[in-house]
């Protein structure tokens, strides 16, 4: 499903009449239609289809929202980070339901219808789906590369990337881990200069899979953990809007979901 316009890499983002909104890309009404699509959306919807399809479709309805969102904070209609309104309040859901050779997996924001797939048992079991798969800890991270990758990282960023790692490994991160990483960006960050020779979210976090080296499906406890780290480190404790505690919040009440 493709983003009217997508094609602007040939255009200045000026001549782009407005942003992306969710009636543009989805047969979608009334508010959530008139609202731009954003990064926290498209966050919260891959990793719901991380959860339940186990991966996420290359023009599904989270593709094309992480298309659109990236478009969006480009063209400075909303900001790194930001959740719709709509979208915040009743959230995203991927649904299952079984039918005869294979399952149908419906995708809804806010409610609202936006995507469907089918997948036939043989492909099932080709993919070896299990049921109830959950976020995981390295997912959660990877999902605030796109949320809020554009972000500079602090020393609470920092922070909550080391509680997090240690939730996985279940000690204090060793050096050369995740967390030594984004403690040394975040002191790198500290004295640069310029803006522009700052390490990012997106640097550190980008394959935070792989980099934790281990991983386990996100809990409650875990994203407490996570955000009581991050809040502690800012001066008005409050966390980063699509940030790491922000994120692996919503992966905690994902899997809540799919108990």
């Amino acid at each position: 499903m493709p983003v009217p316009g997508d094609e602007h890499d040939e255009e200045d983002e000026g001549s782009v009449d407005g942003p992306v909104r969710y009636g543009d890309v989805f047969a979608v009404h009334g508010e959530l239609a008139g609202a731009p699509i954003a990064p926290q959306d498209a966050a919260t919807m891959q990793a719901a289809e991380s959860a339940v399809l186990g991966r996420t479709p290359k023009s599904g309805p989270a593709s094309v929202m992480q298309s659109a969102a990236a478009r969006n904070v480009r063209a400075g209609a909303v900001a790194h980070g930001e959740a719709t309104g709509a979208a915040a309040e009743l959230g995203v859901t991927v649904s299952e339901t079984r039918v005869p050779g294979g399952r149908i997996f419906t995708e809804f924001v806010a409610g609202q219808h936006v995507g469907q797939e089918f997948v036939s048992a043989a492909a099932d079991e080709e993919a070896s789906l299990a049921d109830g798969t959950k976020i995981t800890m390295g997912e959660a991270l990877e999902a605030t590369a796109f949320s809020a990758g554009e972000e500079p990282v602090e020393a609470s960023d920092a922070a909550a990337i080391e509680a997090a790692e240690a939730r996985v490994n279940g000690a204090t991160p060793a050096a050369g881990s995740l967390a030594a990483r984004a403690r040394a960006a975040a002191d790198a960050n500290a004295v640069a200069e310029r803006e522009e020779d700052k390490t990012r979210l997106r640097d550190v976090l980008a394959d935070a899979t792989v980099k934790l080296g281990a991983d386990k499906e996100v809990e409650r406890e875990d994203a407490a953990r996570v955000v009581g780290a991050e809040v502690r480190g800012k001066p008005d404790a409050t966390a980063r809007p699509g940030g790491v505690g922000a994120s692996v919040a919503a992966a905690a009440r994902l899997n809540t979901t799919r108990l």
